[in-house]
């Protein structure tokens, strides 16, 4: 009998696809509005902005993020490639490729993160996992081919979209290796950043700026669709590592699909119904997963929101009021056992 494969986190990862899938046909209709470096730049300044604001509320002013040492390289590895260059790419991709074209290659992020994930920083897998990735992505294709107007003008934007996706499969990867630290923290540098940076761009190269109505349209899409999807990305990443999150998140083309059908009464083809199911099972091949073995924990220091479970017994050395989860610096000690688990926080380890 199996179990559910981390519901919690799973829900997360289908969220943050269920709110990028929203904002797919938002961005298109705002490309032919705005040039494309300027657009992106709105997209991930609404992000940072709207989520740095929350971050002070919650915190009640600034908090340390976490990260420490290696990880900032990591970050801002994934600054670049996931907040500068891949939006770029993305907006100039759709603006020289038929909308078929483009969800056809988006459905490359997930393949691409799990690739990297597997051969690149060697998190496990099998094949449940490699099955249920070929379906996710199957039904993906299935959605939108054929395509009225899917045929683009040339490889210019095809490849420009192909490298966005390489791009995310790439900040994914990196992400998972900071996704300990505060994910609003991530989320929101990463949109400030990649948001300024953009924007300085589109300057540069003479891009008029919108006015203020509909600088606050594209900036609200960007706090939604790439904000808080990125904040419930990260969380996932924490629980189920990059390959599954990936997974997961490449329904995304099927919730903006599937939205359009509740929201505007749009039309079910076949191909619909032919998504559903591939997905669907799928998503069920990965919330079914059970993986157990035994092995070792090495020692680990680290900072992260945490209770006391089978990975946490430790002591505190300051005065705890009893509440869970908290967060603090604590090390984890070498520990030998055998569970059921997935290539989280603690499990990253080689087989």
């Amino acid at each position: 009998m199996r179990r559910l494969a981390m519901p919690g986190a799973a829900g997360m990862a289908l969220g943050a696809a269920l709110l990028f899938g929203a904002s797919t046909p938002f961005v298109k209709l705002l490309v032919g509005e705005l040039p494309a470096v300027g657009l992106a730049g709105l997209l991930y300044l609404g992000s940072g902005l709207g989520l740095t604001a929350a971050r002070g509320v919650r915190d009640r002013g600034w908090q340390p993020s976490g990260l420490a040492g290696p990880d900032w390289l990591w970050f801002g590895g994934a600054i670049v490639f996931g907040g500068i260059i891949g939006p770029v790419l993305l907006v100039l991709g759709l603006s020289r490729t038929g909308a078929g074209t483009a969800s056809l290659l988006l459905n490359l992020e997930a393949v691409l993160t799990a690739v990297l994930a597997w051969v690149v920083f060697k998190e496990h897998t099998d094949r449940r996992i490699v099955l249920g990735m070929g379906l996710i992505v199957a039904g993906g294709l299935a959605l939108t081919w054929p395509s009225p107007g899917a045929a683009g003008s040339g490889w210019a934007g095809p490849l420009a979209v192909a490298g966005a996706c390489l791009c995310w499969a790439i900040d994914n990867n990196l992400t998972r290796r900071v996704s300990a630290s505060d994910a609003l923290f991530i989320a929101g540098v990463k949109g400030l950043v990649a948001g300024l940076a953009n924007l300085g761009l589109a300057r540069a190269l003479g891009e008029p700026l919108p006015g203020g109505s509909l600088a606050g349209a594209v900036m609200a899409v960007g706090l939604l669709g790439y904000g808080v999807s990125l904040v419930l990305f990260v969380r996932a990443l924490r629980e189920l590592g990059a390959a599954r999150t990936g997974a997961y998140f490449s329904t995304a083309p099927f919730m903006g699909a599937a939205l359009s059908i509740v929201m505007l009464g749009e039309p079910t083809p076949p191909q619909f119904w032919v998504a559903t199911v591939l997905m669907g099972v799928g998503v069920w091949l990965h919330l079914t997963e059970r993986h157990d073995h035994e092995h070792l924990h090495e020692p680990l220091t680290h900072e992260h929101m945490h209770v006391h479970d089978a990975h946490h017994r430790h002591e505190h050395d300051f005065p705890w009021d009893g509440r869970e989860p908290h967060r603090h610096v604590h090390t984890h000690q070498a520990l030998h056992h055998a569970h059921p688990h997935f290539p989280d926080l603690h499990h990253r380890h080689r087989h």
